[in-house]
């Protein structure tokens, strides 16, 4: 099986590239000959502004661009898609926003056609989120950040193209919380392709 993992931070010592790698010896780690790749958004200088281009493929109008169909088949490629971010203003980094919104298009994640009718495409595909946060679970808890998150993250961009979320996990700061992320993302890894049940874990440390 082959992972697709998708990072999005422009440092490449940070905690989130870290957690992508630690995430990443886990399913080497796992014993069953998984494999895995890792997409750098900011190394690769991916393009996330959605164009007039984008928005012509939208309409059914346009072609599609050469960096978004090479991303889609890095999708096709894979087994499982795992994103690694850190939270900004409590959801997702714009570059990661829109690698997303450019390419998870019409046509390929869904169709949506002129009857108005919406067919998801991506059923195939399971998802796992990690996301790093810069606060403590007391404040995602107390405003309701992290659940937000979950409607417009998990719901609204996967469940609307019909990818499965089976992980979906906040690394909160705290006490000593590096050490810990980089072992709970080795954790995810090793469990990434277990298909006994669903896996889901939720304000994690």
């Amino acid at each position: 099986m082959h992972a697709l993992i998708v990072v999005a931070h422009p440092d490449p010592r940070s905690l989130t590239h870290g957690v992508a790698a630690h995430l990443a010896e886990g399913i080497t780690l796992s014993d069953a000959g998984h494999s895995f790749e890792i997409a750098d958004l900011a190394a690769e200088a991916f393009d996330p502004r959605f164009s007039a281009a984008d928005i012509a493929l939208h309409l059914r109008e346009g072609v599609l661009p050469a960096d978004v169909a090479a991303e889609q088949a890095r999708i096709d490629r894979a087994d499982a898609l795992v994103l690694v971010y850190p939270v900004y203003w409590w959801s997702m980094p714009g570059l990661l926003k829109g690698w997303i919104d450019r390419v998870f298009t019409n046509g390929w994640a869904y169709d949506y056609g002129a009857d108005a009718r919406l067919v998801k495409r991506l059923g195939r595909l399971p998802v796992h989120l990690v996301g790093l946060g810069g606060a403590d679970a007391g404040t995602y808890a107390r405003h309701g950040y992290f659940g937000a998150m979950k409607t417009q993250i998990d719901h609204g961009i996967f469940d609307y193209c019909g990818a499965r979320v089976v992980t979906s996990v906040l690394f909160e700061a705290g006490p000593d919380h590096a050490t810990a992320h980089l072992e709970a993302a080795r954790a995810v890894g090793r469990r990434l392709f277990v298909t006994s049940g669903r896996y889901e874990a939720t304000d994690a440390a």
